[in-house]
């Protein structure tokens, strides 16, 4: 599957979107994602809330594409029904999305294999893992349940749904809700290596730590948004992904930040920001933007009157180092689904 979606991107960017909603679906089902989570994953995909309803029921279960439920309601005429399940998008006309029907079909197709009997269903408890603001008890059961051992360090991973995986995560996975949007979580141990694109990888940590892995792992796939940056580990950052995991984006952006921003106007700006807090020297800088060094002064002084501080100076490269990063985390479109590229017109 996710060769021929590699092999498709570039002749059928269609079919290529397509494709990422079967091998989200086909991911989730691989790990016995349950309802919740699925119903998370198609409304994240198609934009809308989503719903399903079972057999006699008269209020169907209704889920927001930000991976939280909505109250239940009546279901809608239309949508799909298979055996006795229905489920269905809302929109706000009677025009369906690109890849509506795939969805519902991936979607019904998901849900019935949970409903199964036969098929043990996998407790939804991870986002129970991942928030420390409930009792520790209550986050040590919903670990032991999941079949994570204490004394043992482990990591949080998380994706888009819509990534494309190369190695499976080899532990318990869920669509777990944040404030970014629904992510494809799982905790693997410290060691494991997984493969997927884009990807987020928190520290390592004992269980009861993991919310604290998980946010880091949030900030990681926020900084995995660049097209040489694929895949972020927190532990590259140190102590920076703990800080910037434990801060509250905060609704408007500070003065360092807004500097930064401003910066981002220009062609040269963030990647000769991102040079210089990397660099040891400004001739390094120079040569990691393919840039003469007299070319990185005049740079160097225009950053310096956007901040209003040199960022070689002492402390000021951690400042400016900081506000990159901030920045980055808030303006990240890492968890946006990729829109199909528009069809070349018939010469």
């Amino acid at each position: 599957m996710q060769e021929l979606l590699g092999r498709l991107r570039a002749l059928d960017p269609t079919a290529s979107q397509g494709l990422r909603v079967i091998a989200c679906f086909d991911e989730l089902m691989a790990g016995h994602v349950g309802t919740d989570g699925l119903l998370s994953a198609a409304a994240a995909l198609a934009g809308r809330p989503v719903g399903v309803r079972r057999g006699s029921e008269v209020m169907g279960v209704r889920v927001g594409p930000d991976g939280r439920r909505l109250p239940p309601g009546p279901a809608p005429a239309g949508g799909l029904i298979a055996d006795d399940v229905h489920v269905w998008i809302e929109r706000d006309d009677d025009r369906p999305g690109l890849n509506d029907a795939l969805i519902l079909e991936r979607l019904v197709l998901a849900l019935r294999m949970r409903y199964d009997e036969t098929v043990p269903m996998a407790p939804r408890d991870l986002a129970l893992v991942f928030d420390d603001t409930i009792d520790p008890t209550v986050r040590r059961d919903a670990a032991t349940r999941r079949g994570l051992p204490s004394g043992t360090l482990l990591r949080a991973v998380v994706a888009p749904l819509f990534a494309v995986w190369r190695t499976h995560p080899a532990g318990p996975e869920d669509v777990v809700a944040t404030d970014f949007g629904p992510v494809h979580a799982a905790v693997v141990p410290a060691a494991a290596e997984v493969a997927a694109s884009p990807l987020g990888i928190g520290i390592a940590v004992e269980r009861d730590d993991l919310a604290l892995s998980f946010r880091t792992a949030l900030v990681a796939l926020r900084l995995a948004d660049t097209a040489d940056e694929r895949v972020s580990r927190a532990d590259d950052l140190g102590v920076l992904a703990e800080t910037l995991a434990d801060q509250p984006i905060r609704p408007r952006m500070d003065a360092d930040e807004e500097a930064v921003a401003r910066l981002a106007g220009h062609p040269w700006g963030i990647a000769t920001l991102d040079a210089l807090v990397r660099s040891t020297s400004v001739r390094d800088a120079a040569r990691m933007v393919g840039i003469h060094h007299s070319t990185m002064t005049t740079r160097i002084a225009a950053i310096t009157a956007e901040f209003g501080f040199s960022p070689l100076d002492g402390w000021a490269r951690t400042r400016a180092a900081v506000a990159l990063l901030r920045w980055r985390v808030r303006t990240s479109r890492v968890l946006e689904l990729p829109a199909p590229a528009s069809t070349p017109a018939a010469g």
